[in-house]
C-alpha cells in the first residue's frame, strides 16, 4: 500500500517529456528569423576561412597568446577589451529586453539558431508535422529505421562540421583540416571537436526546448527587465473570446464568439510547446511564430490582422506605450559610451610595447675603463599588423651608451627578447639610483613609438 503511494506521488511530480512536432510557418516573422540564422551561421562557418594579412580575419591562438580580430591583434594584457565588450553585450541584452522582450532568445540565441536548422533538416527527411507523428506511432520497419537513421546520419555530418569550426577558431583551420584528413590531431583539438559536436547534435536534436524552459537562467530572470511598456508577445482576449468555431462568413454577435477560432495552429507552431493564449509564459521565446500563423488564419477569415501581435501592457490596457523612458536611456547611453570608449581606446592604443627587466644577480659592474654598467632584459612586442625596425635610445643620464646601437627588426605580432647593457661614466652618477626613460622608435613610421621607465645603480659613493 505505501509502495503505491509513494509511486503516485513520483508520477505527480515527473512527467515524462512529451516530444514537440512545431509545424511549419510562413510569414514577415518566420523570414525575419531566417534572414538571421542565415547571416549568423553563414558567418560562423565562413569567417575562420578569410584570411587577412596572412592569418584568419578571426583566430585566438592560445598557444602564441595572440588573438586576431579583423585588423587587430590582442594580447593577454589586452584582455580588459574582452571584459568591456562583455559588459557591452549585457548592456545590449538588457536595452533590446527592456525594448522587445527575448528578441535574442526567438532570434539570435546559438540554441534557438542550430535548433531551426536541426527542425528543417527533420522536415526534409520526415515529412511535414503530421508526417513525423505518424512515422513515429508506426511499428519498428526497414522504412522507419532508413528515414530515421538518416536524418541523425546528417544531423551529425552537420555537428561533427560545427564542432570542426569551432576548434578552427582557435587553431588554423586550413591546419586542423588537415590533422582531421591525416588522423594528427592533438589531445585537446580532439576534445573540444567531439565535445562541442556532440553538444550540438545533444541540444539541437534531443533537448531542444528543454534548453530554454530548464537549463537557460535567463528565462528565469528575463521579467526582471520588462515593464509595461515592452512590447512582448500578447493575444488580445478581449477581441478573442469566446472562442469557437465557425464557418467563414458567419455573423460572430449571433453566435457570441470572438475572432478565436480555436485551431490551436499557434500552439502547433510554437518550439516550446505553449498556449500563447494564456498569457505570457516564461517559457515563450518570442520568436512570433504564433503572431505569423494567426494573421495567415485571419486573412483566411476575412478577419483583421492582430489577434495575436507584439504590443504592450499598457496598449492592451488602453494606455498610451512610452518607447524612450529612463531605463532604455540609460542603458543605450551606458552601450554607446562604452563601445564608442573601447574602439577609441582600440585603435589609438600604442602598436609596440617596451618592457624592460633588471638583472638582479647584481646591483652593477665596473669595467676596467672605469665606467659603471647595468644589465637589463628588454622585450619588444609589435603589436601591429606589419613589421617594424626599431631605434633604441636612452635618457636620463648624461653620456650613457647602450650596447644596443643598431636598429633591431621585429615582425607583425612578435615578441622579441634581447639583453641590454647601459654602461655611464662615473662622474654623470649623481645618485645611487637614477631613474632612466628607454625610448623606442620605428623607423619607417615616426608615429609608432613607446617609452619605458627603468632604474640605473651605481656606487654608494658615486
Amino acid at each position: 500500500m505505501s509502495t503505491t503511494k509513494n509511486d503516485s506521488i513520483e508520477s505527480s511530480l515527473f512527467e515524462k517529456r512529451k516530444k514537440l512536432y512545431p509545424r511549419e510557418v510562413h510569414g514577415i516573422f518566420a523570414n525575419l528569423r531566417i534572414l538571421g540564422i542565415t547571416i549568423l551561421l553563414g558567418t560562423y562557418y565562413l569567417l575562420p576561412w578569410v584570411n587577412l594579412n596572412g592569418h584568419q580575419i578571426v583566430l585566438f591562438d592560445l598557444p602564441e597568446r595572440k588573438f586576431y580580430i579583423l585588423h587587430w591583434i590582442f594580447w593577454p594584457q589586452d584582455f580588459i577589451y574582452l571584459a568591456l565588450l562583455l559588459i557591452c553585450a549585457a548592456f545590449a541584452l538588457f536595452l533590446f529586453t527592456a525594448l522587445a522582450g527575448r528578441l535574442w532568445c526567438g532570434y539570435a540565441c546559438p540554441q534557438t539558431v542550430w535548433t531551426e536548422v536541426f527542425l528543417w533538416i527533420e522536415r526534409k527527411v520526415e515529412g511535414t508535422r503530421s508526417q513525423q507523428m505518424k512515422l513515429d506511432k508506426q511499428d519498428s520497419s526497414f522504412t522507419k529505421f532508413r528515414i530515421k537513421a538518416t536524418k541523425h546520419t546528417i544531423w551529425i555530418i552537420f555537428s561533427l562540421y560545427t564542432g570542426f569550426t569551432f576548434v578552427g577558431f582557435f587553431t588554423p583551420i586550413r591546419d586542423l583540416a588537415e590533422g582531421i584528413i591525416s588522423f594528427n590531431l592533438g589531445p585537446w583539438e580532439t576534445f573540444w571537436f567531439l565535445f562541442y559536436s556532440f553538444a550540438t547534435y545533444g541540444n539541437a536534436g534531443w533537448l531542444r526546448e528543454q534548453v530554454c524552459m530548464y537549463m537557460c537562467p535567463y528565462a528565469r530572470f528575463q521579467s526582471a527587465m520588462l515593464d509595461k511598456d515592452t512590447l512582448v508577445i500578447s493575444y488580445d482576449a478581449l477581441r478573442g473570446e469566446p472562442r469557437g468555431g465557425r464557418k467563414k462568413g458567419d455573423d460572430l454577435e449571433a453566435k457570441k464568439l470572438g475572432s478565436c477560432i480555436d485551431c490551436t495552429l499557434c500552439v502547433q507552431v510554437c518550439p516550446t510547446g505553449i498556449d500563447i493564449r494564456n498569457g505570457l509564459q516564461y517559457e515563450c521565446i518570442g520568436c512570433a511564430a504564433c503572431i505569423d500563423v494567426c494573421d495567415d488564419v485571419m486573412d483566411k477569415m476575412n478577419y483583421p490582422r492582430g489577434l495575436v501581435k507584439y504590443t504592450t501592457e499598457n496598449s492592451m490596457e488602453g494606455k498610451q506605450t512610452t518607447f524612450l523612458r529612463p531605463r532604455i536611456i540609460i542603458y543605450s547611453l551606458l552601450l554607446i559610451g562604452i563601445l564608442t570608449g573601447v574602439i577609441y581606446s582600440i585603435e589609438t592604443r600604442e602598436s609596440v610595447e617596451l618592457n624592460i627587466l633588471r638583472d638582479r644577480n647584481a646591483l652593477y659592474r665596473e669595467n676596467f675603463e672605469g665606467t659603471i654598467s647595468n644589465s637589463y632584459t628588454i622585450k619588444v612586442l609589435n603589436m601591429d599588423i606589419i613589421d617594424h625596425e626599431y631605434v633604441l635610445s636612452v635618457t636620463g643620464i648624461d653620456g650613457i651608451n647602450a650596447s644596443i646601437k643598431d636598429p633591431v627588426s621585429v615582425k607583425a605580432g612578435q615578441v622579441l627578447e634581447m639583453p641590454l647593457q647601459l654602461s655611464a661614466e662615473p662622474e654623470a652618477l649623481h645618485t645611487t639610483s637614477i631613474n632612466i626613460t628607454l625610448t623606442l622608435q620605428a623607423t619607417d613610421d615616426v608615429n609608432v613609438s613607446t617609452e619605458s621607465e627603468g632604474r640605473f645603480i651605481g656606487p654608494l659613493d658615486p
